[in-house]
């Protein structure tokens, strides 16, 4: 075990009594080595290890729990290691200790491709109060670097994994974003539904309804506390809408921020009997570097007490073309090399990905206002209602006639959104500069949308197009996509 050096000068139960160096416990949060991993499987059970602060004697025992691998043996050449700490979390498909109920009712019976599903560089600033989350697609265009008698060839990045394991998966990226990987974190499904059961479930909200008819998803609107086989079909869930895989991975950052927040909120960390029950029930199914131990989960806690989803920030790789087809790869996903790295050049000099933004202040929405056709008719009997919703769907881009007319029935007290369904992400789209406001689907409407104003209407809330093909690189706070 590689922890017993770390563990025996500085037991966690002497930090308070004075000493020759006026040791205290804020001290481990200064050090330069990385000791932030565990927190960052956020999409599991590492969320749950960041804020404890708890005994020695309750962490003691986790380290045995946790398996070992070795994905940095025999690397060299590596990039030169920045200020705080980067962490590769990769969430495999492995799915061994699924009972066959579970793999009935959530879809999980198919053969694992034994790569990675999910994969993100999680950067902890050396303050210790940030964290940052970059999303690599799982299809991403990738080049192999040589070694070990292979040579450099492209594949798709989560197939690393499948050619070579962690090592091969941890060469690939460092050779990709020139970013030193400190410790590497894999989970899997196992991991992920037995985290969501013994926080108590994680809370998500959604606008629209979500149905998967591939991993089973079926959410109507609304908010939901979603358990952990629940949990597994949110995360995973991949056509639910033309976003396909950049549609997942924002629903993945949309839950690791829930996740950060039930875990910090609900007093689980500050438990010590709750959180050994926490970390025994998940930590069986996590597999971790050697250089990973309770030394590491002791400053850990004590450095991240204070966390909250403010402190995180999320991501995902610029992309330039998104059908990028390489011969004997197939279609990857090609990112802007160009905005990509100013990214990675921020994770390497410890910045943050971006500056302090007022929450809310635009809702991020699938189509650009500025392509949306809108008629507005006022369904109430509120004069000048109608153009004034006009007048301020237009100040937020909106394509809107300029013509409001009366609707043909003036008692409406709900605000509705018509629209064909060829156009249902514009729909979307402009529902959520209405809030409040119900989608109803008319067949031969055309392009142009309906608003029938009712008497619920309150605001135009401004809303901005987020384009993930365009290079744009969108980047959320932890307290900006929750709920709330």
């Amino acid at each position: 075990m590689p922890t017993p050096p770390r563990r025996s000068p500085s037991p966690p139960q002497r930090r308070p009594q004075p000493s020759p160096r006026g040791a205290r416990p804020a001290a481990p949060v200064r050090r330069k080595r990385p000791r932030w991993a565990m927190r960052a499987v956020t999409t599991l059970s590492v969320v749950v290890l960041a804020s404890a602060g708890i005994g020695h004697a309750v962490v003691t025992s986790l380290d045995a729990e946790i398996a070992r691998v070795d994905p940095f043996k025999d690397m060299k050449n590596r990039p030169r290691a920045g200020h705080g700490m980067n962490v590769l979390l990769v969430g495999t498909d492995g799915r061994d200790r699924i009972s066959e109920e579970q793999r009935r009712k959530y879809r999980l019976g198919g053969a694992p491709c034994h790569c990675t599903d999910t994969m993100m560089i999680v950067h902890i600033s050396e303050d210790r109060e940030r964290a940052s989350v970059v999303s690599l697609p799982r299809d991403s265009y990738a080049e192999v670097p040589a070694g070990a008698g292979r040579p450099a060839h492209p594949i798709k990045i989560n197939a690393a994994y499948a050619e070579g394991g962690p090592n091969l998966t941890v060469r690939t990226v460092e050779h990709m974003t020139h970013v030193k990987i400190d410790h590497y974190l894999e989970v899997d499904f196992t991991s992920f539904m037995k985290t969501v059961d013994v926080v108590g479930g994680v809370q998500i909200c959604t606008a629209e309804p979500l149905k998967d008819s591939y991993t089973g998803l079926d959410l109507p609107a609304g908010t939901h506390r979603l358990m952990g086989g629940e949990a597994l079909q949110f995360v995973r869930a991949r056509h639910v809408d033309t976003d396909s895989d950049l549609g997942r991975m924002q629903r993945q950052q949309r839950f690791m921020a829930a996740l950060i927040e039930r875990a910090t909120s609900s007093g689980i960390l500050l438990n010590p009997m709750r959180f050994r029950d926490v970390t025994r029930a998940v930590l069986g199914s996590v597999r971790a570097d050697k250089g990973f131990g309770t030394g590491e989960l002791l400053d850990l806690g004590r450095a991240m007490r204070n966390f909250s989803p403010s402190s995180s920030e999320f991501t995902t790789v610029p992309i330039r073309q998104l059908e990028h087809v390489v011969k004997g790869v197939g279609s990857t996903v090609k990112w802007d090399t160009v905005k990509a790295e100013r990214i990675f050049r921020a994770l390497r000099e410890d910045r943050p990905l971006s500056v302090y933004r007022p929450r809310h202040q635009a809702v991020r929405v699938a189509v650009a206002p500025q392509k949306i056709h809108v008629q507005v008719e006022n369904g109430t009997h509120t004069e000048g209602l109608g153009r004034r919703v006009d007048a301020a769907l237009a100040a937020t881009g909106f394509r809107t006639t300029g013509r409001p007319v009366d609707a043909a029935d003036r008692s409406l007290k709900r605000t509705v959104v018509a629209h064909d369904p060829r156009w249902d992400r514009s729909a979307k789209s402009l529902a959520a500069a209405l809030p409040g406001s119900e989608l109803r689907v008319v067949k031969g409407l055309g392009p142009t949308l309906k608003v029938l104003v009712g008497a619920d209407f309150r605001q135009v809330r401004k809303v901005k197009a987020e384009d993930p093909t365009q290079g744009e690189s969108v980047v959320v706070r932890g307290d900006e996509a929750g709920c709330s």
